[in-house]
């Protein structure tokens, strides 16, 4: 018996009747009750409700039919705790002898890594959809820029009362609103341009409250709940804007009838264990802004889809699906983490961590000045590789009296540039281009050229390109679509600079 006792392994003998015969100290210790408490008395007197559990069924099986078994046993302490033990199953003369193993911290580090393995399989899959919506939005803002400045110029010389002018128009809006579509895609894939301040977010958020209050409608009660003295967050004001007010939307549409909408702000401190169970996230000081509805809520399912884009559980016709995917997008572009909490029928929340800065005033910008004219006389040097977008841009400038030079890529550009002996005022350049990126091909052109000015255009941007700072480095830069007006008014102001 000495041996026994003194095994890491439990070992108990339970009799026919289920009265305990004999355990160690490590099956007391498992169990969390003394020997004295468990000795000569049922498993039913000491454990109410063991009767109904798989661990006895295949006891009472061992007992009837005498053969070995054996069972991994998720086990409630008195204390509320859970553990798991693997459990093997003896047939003995007196009845059952049960061998156990606390494998509990084996299970919760394998539940762990189960958990891990699953997030990093959802950022992966996030991240593959993510690179298909930017490259499907790239491809369409450069056929959206065709169609709306093509379209654009052949308003502007139609007169008011042309029978094609009203279908013109429709074609225009339309295109207008597939660009939108285009934004939330880019938004959801993390590649567009912001424009990343210091941010108070309670400021915004309680800017926002008319407007939310006229969004929601005077069946929802809306409630803020900012913290005093709230930490600082650095980015875009407008894209944090676009995140409330998706979050509002979103918990509208789930209280058809009326409810409540909440919104919290607070900082907090995500310590590492929370950064080990989130992928992505970056232990430290955050900003929450917490957005809790009462509505239908969602259950795991839809849950797990809530991000996707196009993913909705609207009527057809009601939504696009691209709401919380476009929130997802810029929390992550901005450095952030998301985190989402619904039970059906309990309502949802949503809890967005954007990282607290020290950092205390923006850079001052000065303010363009007033355009007095679109219009120019200036040399450009555009390139761009798709050949319908070069050449409606090409129009829209010589229209406003600009000499254009074009290329299809970097290499032609680069020889144009030695060939034109004249002053170029302005390169025009998509920032990717095959072989060689646009901020690349100014590096190039500016070490004959010093005095030229840049303007970029894309319908994305290249996370590459991202990383080498070309966003936040004041280049200019004009998103796709573009529209014959953008283009002239962005143009001007660069070679007005």
């Amino acid at each position: 018996m000495a041996v026994l006792d003194s095994l890491h392994e439990g070992c108990q003998v339970v009799g026919f009747d289920y009265r305990y015969l004999y355990v160690n100290d490590s099956v007391a210790r498992q169990g969390q009750k003394t020997r004295e408490q468990l000795l000569h008395r049922t498993m039913m007197e000491c454990y109410p409700g063991i009767e109904n559990t798989p661990m006895f069924a295949v006891l009472r099986r061992c007992m009837e039919e005498r053969e070995h078994d054996r069972l991994i046993n998720a086990f409630d302490h008195v204390d509320g705790s859970r553990g798991w033990f693997e459990l093997r199953f003896v047939p003995v003369p007196e009845g059952v002898c049960i061998l156990s193993l606390d494998v509990t911290e084996r299970r919760r580090a394998e539940e762990a890594l189960a958990r891990s393995e699953e997030q990093l399989r959802h950022a992966q899959k996030m991240d593959a959809v993510g690179r298909l919506a930017g490259g499907v939005a790239h491809d369409f803002n450069n056929l959206l820029s065709v169609i709306l400045c093509y379209t654009n110029l052949i308003l502007g010389e139609l007169p008011s009362d042309d029978a094609h002018r009203a279908d013109l128009e429709e074609i225009f809006a339309a295109g207008e609103r597939a660009a939108g579509l285009t934004k939330e895609l880019l938004a959801f894939s993390r590649q567009q341009i912001l424009e990343p301040k210091i941010l108070d977010l309670n400021k915004v958020i309680g800017g926002m409250e008319k407007l939310l209050g006229r969004l929601l409608g005077a069946d929802v009660e809306l409630t803020t709940l900012l913290a005093p003295q709230l930490g600082k967050v650095r980015a875009d004001p407008g894209q944090i804007e676009q995140v409330v007010m998706n979050l509002a939307v979103n918990a509208r549409d789930a209280m058809p009838t009326g409810g409540k909408l909440t919104i919290q702000t607070s900082d907090v401190e995500l310590d590492e264990d929370y950064a080990r169970a989130h992928l992505g996230v970056t232990a430290g000081p955050h900003v929450m802004v917490a957005v809790s509805d009462t509505g239908v809520g969602m259950n795991r399912d839809t849950v797990a889809r809530a991000f996707e884009p196009f993913f909705t559980t609207k009527e057809r016709g009601k939504g696009t699906g691209l709401g919380l995917s476009t929130v997802f997008g810029i929390v992550q572009q901005s450095g952030g983490h998301i985190w989402l909490y619904s039970e059906p029928g309990h309502g949802t929340t949503f809890k967005v961590y954007l990282p607290r800065t020290d950092a205390v005033s923006n850079s001052p910008s000065s303010r363009p000045r007033p355009l007095e004219s679109v219009s120019g006389s200036e040399t450009i040097l555009l390139v761009e590789d798709d050949d319908q977008v070069r050449a409606v841009v090409k129009g829209i400038l010589r229209r406003q009296g600009y000499t254009v030079i074009e290329a299809p890529s970097a290499g032609e550009a680069l020889l144009a540039n030695e060939q034109h002996r004249d002053p170029i005022q302005l390169l025009l350049s998509d920032v990717v281009l095959p072989r060689m990126s646009g901020p690349d091909l100014a590096d190039r052109i500016r070490l004959s050229r010093p005095e030229v000015k840049v303007l970029f255009m894309s319908g994305y941007t290249d996370e590459a390109i991202t990383r080498h700072g070309l966003l936040g480095s004041g280049v200019p830069f004009v998103q796709k679509p573009i529209t014959p007006d953008l283009l002239a008014r962005r143009v001007r102001e660069v070679l007005g600079r």
